[in-house]
């Protein structure tokens, strides 16, 4: 406990002199947790190096225009990654994230997940889709939208049965969702819900399996132990009042038999807060644990893959991490910086034409309707106000998109989830079914439902005047890529 002490003062002392620049700390993630006897079993970033040693890989690309795939690494040993090798590789067409590589010696790299129980085979992440500023250096984040995941069903070192283990992961507060799941750690091997304690993952949301009173309206940090996202307890914890700042830490660790813990802060400034610390649920099946030792990332553990969320770094320990360490974990990720580059685009009030990209129609409100319900498809370019879209921030990167004909907004039907829901026209509510991400993917952009995190798509890839537009769990086509200009 003393090296972790003495160890986590020197971290705090260097975080003051050196946050947000560009050097490499002395002492990374993984290099805090191997002091404190309990090292990494898997450690994946797309932003930066989490051992001050590692010098390879951080994940692979590959772009649309031949198939072509690279890995990216990192600027220097103990570093950033090389963003401009992204860019460089991806400049003229679209690139997606193929893998993630474990930068631990265990070699669990994770790959586009298959289909599963609850879910279908998922895509990559689109590689430029989540810019970030970490170290002072450009880099990308994993951007999850509804059918995005990664897994690896056949690892080495994660932990089984009832055997302790920790885990964190850097996410962001403004890009969450309530559908299952986007989660981080343990899950089974099969794809498949296998009972109640076959999973120890973190999950990052507005998810509310059991009741919320009291927890304010997230996201929260939960553990997704498997058959329930647990605030602390059996699953109701009205002292887990989440955190939606723009970076989060989000921490849980089980000793597999009896306790387990979660917290969670603000991943660019100050320490954890610990909203959990006690039994595990005594609902039957999770004491002890029957963990299997998969790792998923972004989807739950029979791949639920309804989930929108954002991934930067993450690890999973062998052994349960004392609270020192916790707490010096958080003081490397605060060190480092992370920031949002200000976004410039869409300009709010100017009237702008949506592209499809691989039809060459633009998003159109049927017949010119004005009434609540008018239907959206695509239609060659009229110059009328009819295809003319405004963009209106509402706060945490999402856009409200107004039709200028009508002056009413762009809606998910009913508030439906599911593949195949369309969008109409609507009275603005100021809800969440009616705002929307706009990201970039290479020089187009994708349109996702900040609700559902679902895209605009163009039904069947069609390309005739009057082809519906709905949502649809992403693909990574250009039926779901737009092109935006006034």
């Amino acid at each position: 406990m003393g090296a972790v002490l003495a160890l986590l003062a020197g971290i705090l002392a260097g975080a003051i002199g050196t946050a947000g620049t560009a050097q490499a700390a002395s002492s990374l993630p993984c290099d805090i947790y191997a002091s404190a006897g309990t090292p990494c079993a898997a450690a994946h970033s797309t932003t930066r190096a989490l051992y001050a040693s590692y010098n390879g890989s951080l994940y692979q690309v590959k772009r649309a225009s031949d198939s072509a795939t690279t890995n990216i690494g990192v600027l220097s040993t103990g570093g950033y990654a090389n963003a401009a090798a992204q860019d460089s590789f991806c400049s003229g067409t679209t690139c997606i994230i193929t893998e993630i590589y474990d930068q631990s010696s265990n070699h669990n790299d994770l790959t586009i997940e298959g289909p599963g129980g609850n879910g279908g085979q998922d895509v990559g992440a689109i590689a430029d889709a989540l810019p970030v500023t970490v170290g002072g250096h450009k880099a990308y984040g994993i951007w999850v939208n509804a059918g995005v995941g990664y897994r690896d069903n056949s690892t080495t070192g994660i932990a089984t049965g009832s055997s302790p283990e920790g885990a964190y992961m850097v996410t962001s507060g403004h890009h969450v969702n309530n559908r299952c799941c986007f989660d981080y750690g343990n899950a089974e091997t099969s794809g498949n819900d296998t009972g109640n304690g076959h999973m120890d993952a973190i999950n990052f949301g507005t998810e509310c399996w059991f009741s919320c009173s009291g927890a304010g309206s997230g996201p929260w940090v939960e553990a997704d132990l498997e058959n329930g996202l647990f605030f602390g307890g059996n699953g109701a914890n009205s002292s887990n009042k989440g955190n939606s700042s723009e970076f989060v830490t989000a921490l849980e660790k089980n000793n597999g038999k009896t306790t387990y813990a979660i917290k969670g802060g603000n991943a660019q400034s100050g320490s954890l807060t610990t909203w959990y610390d006690g039994a595990l649920p005594n609902l039957g099946g999770y004491t002890p644990m029957s963990l299997e030792g998969a790792i998923v990332l972004g989807t739950g553990g029979d791949n639920s893959n309804g989930s929108a969320g954002s991934f930067f770094e993450g690890v999973m320990t062998s052994g349960y991490p004392s609270d020192a360490t916790d707490n010096a974990v958080q003081a490397n990720v605060t060190s480092v910086g992370y920031t949002t580059p200000t976004a410039t685009f869409p300009v709010t009030g100017t009237a702008y034409q949506l592209t499809n990209v691989n039809s060459s129609k633009v998003l159109d409100a049927i017949n010119c309707g004005t009434t609540n319900g008018t239907l959206i498809d695509q239609w060659a370019p009229l110059g009328n106000t009819c295809q003319q879209w405004k963009f209106t921030s509402a706060g945490n990167g999402h856009y409200t998109i107004t039709n200028v004909n009508s002056g009413t907004v762009l809606d998910d039907k009913s508030c439906a989830r599911t593949n195949g829901t369309a969008v109409q026209l609507w009275a603005s509510l100021g809800n969440l079914c009616q705002q929307w991400d706009v990201t970039a993917v290479g020089s187009h952009y994708t349109i996702s439902n900040a609700y559902t995190g679902m895209v605009l798509d163009v039904k069947s890839c069609g390309t005739a005047n009057g082809t519906a537009v709905r949502q649809w769990q992403e693909l990574d086509n250009t039926c779901q890529q737009w092109d935006i200009a006034p």
